[in-house]
């Protein structure tokens, strides 16, 4: 019954993405919906892109083994993200009428920052999107006993995320989101209510995370451990920032209001959804200590879907797999779509200058569908990584290599491009020597490499100059830009 569920589930997402389709006529409609969306949408869409499978599974995992403070990358550091995106970036970035954050790049400090960044944030996407590849594996592998082997159950979720996807572009995305949110606002509020309820109360199940320690949220008053609880929390709180997938959203919405307002409201809806799956595990150490404990020691992450399949009723079942599948897709359409968009506009543009519009979004389904299969190679390739490890390492990059190019040409106007470029070759270079030798055990690499990147735009831009090109006589980054090209 709930393999067949999941089944009729995928066919009504696949569905309501093919339809959205028809609205799909040029590469606006496919990359950033027309930009049209309203503020409703644009919640649904920032949530439930953020709301993956990490979300249902990887934080709840790391919650019982860590404590909240475990949690402060994902879910803290990532709604605070969106509430950031809203107040200081929304604004100035609907007002360039940009296709994707790659052009931002360009206009503001040229083609070979634009090239950098926008691969950077290409590789950024594989371990976020590895990681709904995995949790699509496990949900059919669980549902069918073993007889749909992880591969197999992630070929079957990521053809029918890859079909609406590929046709219906951002419009799809944000359609089927609403649904999604939908399901899993609902599905995971009657779990964590019956479970609160089979717990003895939600006192009871507070009583009992407070006295394992698991509420203790700041470190220790101890120089390593609180660099290392800094690098965590600013990794997708700004690492995410120049990403893609927030950029769409904010473009997408119909005007500057909603752009700003959606991404606040939608990141603040995370933080505190986020909860309830936290609520559920823990909930699960006094539900069935024993199924705990051994999930513990080997897969913390298999927790809270053995409390369902084992302890509750069958149409819980159905709420759960159906919010973990909206959870996984949700997240899954948007971070296929994204990458896609900047491979195609701020790459392949440049090597095909003379593309017409229908091309050029030809050429976006191709790279979604290509992206894709990249995708499945590497989740295999990294299948003994957690669900969450791949999420949080998909950060890094872009916070060493983007965020300080794209902050500072926002709000500094004597940054240029010689320092963006000196920018991301000391953040990135720096990064990668603390990754890659000890001294990622003494100092967190990606709060170093942020650092340098700082260190970097201001020397370059101070002591190299060099004027922008892109920035016409007189306008400076506060400024309203001129039309885009």
């Amino acid at each position: 019954m709930l393999l067949g569920f999941v089944l009729l589930y995928l066919a009504a997402s696949v569905a309501i993405g093919l339809l959205a389709a028809r609205k799909v006529h040029n590469t606006t409609d496919y990359a950033v919906a027309g930009r049209s969306l309203p503020l409703p949408m644009v919640v649904a869409t920032t949530f439930a892109t953020w709301f993956g499978s990490e979300t249902v599974l990887g934080i709840p995992a790391i919650f019982i083994v860590s404590g909240l403070g475990g949690t402060v990358e994902d879910p803290w550091g990532a709604g605070l993200c969106l509430v950031l995106v809203g107040v200081f970036y929304a604004r100035r970035l609907y007002r360039m009428s940009l296709l994707t954050v790659g052009d931002f790049y360009r206009r503001r400090y040229g083609r070979v920052v634009e090239v950098f960044c926008s691969a950077v944030s290409i590789l950024s996407y594989l371990g976020w999107v590895a990681a709904q590849v995995t949790a699509l594996g496990l949900v059919f592998e669980v549902l069918s006993g073993g007889a749909i082997t992880g591969l197999q159950g992630s070929l079957i979720g990521m053809a029918a995320v890859l079909l609406y996807t590929l046709f219906g572009g951002m419009w799809s995305v944000a359609l089927t989101d609403s649904l999604q949110m939908t399901v899993i606002v609902i599905g995971l509020t009657v779990i964590a209510v019956i479970s609160g309820q089979m717990a003895g109360g939600p006192s009871v199940v507070l009583e009992r995370v407070a006295s394992d320690g698991l509420l203790r949220f700041l470190p220790p008053a101890d120089f390593h451990e609180i660099v290392f609880f800094i690098g965590a929390g600013v990794t997708i709180m700004l690492g995410s920032i120049p990403q893609q997938d927030v950029f769409q959203r904010v473009t997408s919405a119909r005007d500057e209001q909603t752009a700003a307002v959606g991404p606040v409201i939608g990141g603040l809806a995370y933080m505190a959804f986020s909860v309830v799956p936290m609520f559920i595990v823990a909930s699960a150490l006094i539900i069935s200590p024993e199924g705990a404990a051994a999930h513990l020691e080997t897969d913390p992450e298999k927790i809270l879907p053995a409390l369902i399949l084992d302890r509750m009723p069958p149409f819980t079942q159905v709420l759960f797999f159906g919010a973990l599948l909206s959870a996984i897709m949700s997240t899954a359409s948007a971070t296929i779509l994204a990458p896609s968009t900047i491979f195609v506009q701020n790459i392949m543009r440049h090597l095909l200058p003379s593309m017409t519009d229908r091309q050029e979004l030809r050429l976006m389904r191709g790279a979604v569908l290509m992206f894709s299969v990249g995708v499945l190679v590497y989740a295999l390739a990294m299948h003994d990584k957690s669900i969450y490890e791949l999420v949080s390492s998909s950060y890094q990059i872009p916070l060493v290599g983007a965020f300080v190019p794209l902050t500072a040409g926002l709000y500094w106007r004597r940054a240029t491009n010689r320092g963006a470029v000196s920018s991301l070759a000391l953040g990135v270079g720096v990064w990668i020597l603390f990754f890659s030798t000890t001294l990622g055990g003494v100092f967190p690499s990606q709060l170093a490499g942020l650092l340098a990147a700082v260190v970097g735009m201001i020397v370059g831009s101070l002591l190299l100059g060099g004027p922008n090109p892109q920035l016409g006589p007189g306008v400076t980054p506060v400024d309203d830009p001129p039309a885009p090209e």
